[in-house]
C-alpha cells in the first residue's frame, strides 16, 4: 500500500530488476471482498493490455 486507502501494483523485469509498469492509486482497504479484488485485477489487466514495451524490449516478444 502506498497510502491508507490505495496501493501501487508493479510489474518487474526479473532479469534487470527494472519496473516495467507501475499502476498507482488503486483503491484498496486492509480487508477487501472478492468484488474489490476482482476490480483491482481488472485494472491491472487493462493497463497490461494498453502497455507498449520500450523498443529495447520488443525483441524479446
Amino acid at each position: 500500500m502506498d497510502a491508507p486507502g490505495s496501493m501501487i501494483a508493479r510489474l518487474f523485469d526479473r532479469a534487470s530488476g527494472e519496473t516495467m509498469i507501475a499502476i498507482a492509486g488503486i483503491p484498496c482497504a486492509t480487508v477487501m471482498n472478492a468484488a474489490d479484488v476482482e476490480r483491482i485485477i481488472e485494472a491491472v489487466e487493462d493497463e497490461l493490455e494498453a502497455f507498449i514495451p520500450p523498443v529495447a524490449l520488443r525483441s524479446y516478444a
